[in-house]
């Protein structure tokens, strides 16, 4: 997938100011390459890791490839922006899905994605795909390491719960009911 993937909660490495002693605004120190390619790494099993392509999203929205793969399999770095660990690393697919999501465009049919997420991810609202805080009725999850289905037919996530509140220790569905939900699969 080319530039423009617009993934907020991965905004991974763009530039923002952090106070100094003096106040003045400074400059965050980006990650070099090897840093992000150590962070997205571990998103995935490490064969499918090292081989898959690494990119890094630009404060204005678009990607730059790191490392080219070979396996199919794109990898991002942890947000320094996002409270917790969310690497990520994800098939064709899921790129093209996680491209609809945030553009909030419809997601493509009959083209079922799988997602990484070994280090956890970032909490966010299980019912709300477009959350950025929780609220009191937004109903905010913390989900530890795990991996996504995304894009499949409807009838697919039936067999699984989709309640409001989960139990985020078993597959359930999260964002049920949008054209975004996806079945999450912890794997501790």
């Amino acid at each position: 997938m080319q530039a423009k993937l617009w993934i907020p909660a991965l905004i991974a490495f763009s530039s923002f100011s952090v106070a100094h002693a003096t106040d003045a605004p400074k400059k965050a120190a980006e990650p070099t390459d090897a840093q992000i390619i150590a962070s997205a790494e571990k998103a995935a099993p490490a064969n499918v890791a090292k081989h898959a392509a690494i990119v890094a999203m630009g404060g204005d929205g678009t990607m730059r490839t790191i490392r080219p793969g070979t396996n199919g399999y794109t990898c991002m770095a942890d947000s320094p922006e996002t409270p917790g660990p969310d690497p990520m690393c994800m098939d064709a697919n899921a790129m093209e899905w996680a491209h609809a999501w945030m553009t909030k465009t419809t997601p493509p049919s009959g083209k079922v994605g799988f997602m990484y997420m070994l280090e956890g991810g970032t909490d966010a609202s299980n019912t709300d795909p477009h959350a950025k805080a929780p609220t009191a009725s937004n109903h905010w999850i913390k989900t530890g390491p795990h991996v996504m289905v995304v894009g499949a037919d409807p009838s697919f996530y039936d067999q699984y719960p989709k309640g409001a509140e989960p139990d985020t220790s078993q597959p359930y569905v999260m964002w049920a009911g949008t054209p975004y939900q996806h079945l999450m699969a912890p794997i501790e």
